[in-house]
């Protein structure tokens, strides 16, 4: 797997303090969240939430300098059989208007909890190894939506891993903001690793 989460303070250095894992036995409030976000109760071993947006022809006309027309995010949260702690992570789908083909990036997110977290609005700040930057998540009042914030982001063509495929998706003028809204899972179901996952995915 190419992103470990190790280096995920390090690739989010400017935004606010991250905690860890939430507990379910330790930290009720961010179990609440956590049930919010994927609109469970959390009693399965992973849990999945898919947001999304295709923007259409009227919408790009109307943002000639953004260059994201498909954007897919998958979150998952697997809760530890021994300790009962949730990790989080994030697959990101995009499709780009002069540029073919799919991209992907991935890795791993973390609660935000606190007044800074409140401040910048983010709910969930999600890094991407070895300093591939990252995206800020801020889940709506209703539930039905989410804001992707990002300056910088790796992202790679297809299910292409090697580093020599590796681009760069950066903040433009109109690609530093995405509204996503909830949506059927089986939207995300092209962002799956594998079978197994795409398994669970259809029994969410």
């Amino acid at each position: 797997m190419r992103f470990s989460g190790l280096l995920l303070i390090a690739a989010l250095a400017a935004l606010p303090v991250l905690a860890g894992p939430a507990a379910a036995d330790e930290q009720p409030g961010e179990t609440g969240f956590a049930k919010r976000v994927f609109a469970d109760t959390l009693d399965k071993p992973t849990e999945y939430a898919c947001f999304s947006r295709h923007y259409d022809a009227q919408h790009m006309a109307q943002h000639p300098l953004q260059k994201v027309t498909v954007m897919r995010l998958l979150l998952s949260a697997e809760r530890d059989p021994n300790d009962k702690t949730l990790a989080y992570s994030f697959r990101l789908g995009l499709n780009f208007r002069n540029r073919p083909g799919d991209f992907d990036s991935s890795g791993d997110c973390a609660h935000l909890t606190g007044d800074d977290a409140a401040k910048e609005k983010i709910d969930f700040g999600c890094g991407v190894d070895c300093d591939g930057g990252g995206i800020s998540i801020n889940l709506a009042q209703d539930n039905a939506s989410v804001l992707v914030k990002l300056e910088a982001i790796r992202i790679w063509k297809g299910k292409n891993n090697d580093d020599d495929a590796a681009t760069e998706l950066k903040a433009g003028a109109d690609d530093k903001v995405f509204r996503l809204d909830r949506t059927n899972i089986g939207d995300c179901a092209s962002l799956a690793m594998n079978r197994k996952q795409l398994a669970a995915m259809r029994h969410k």
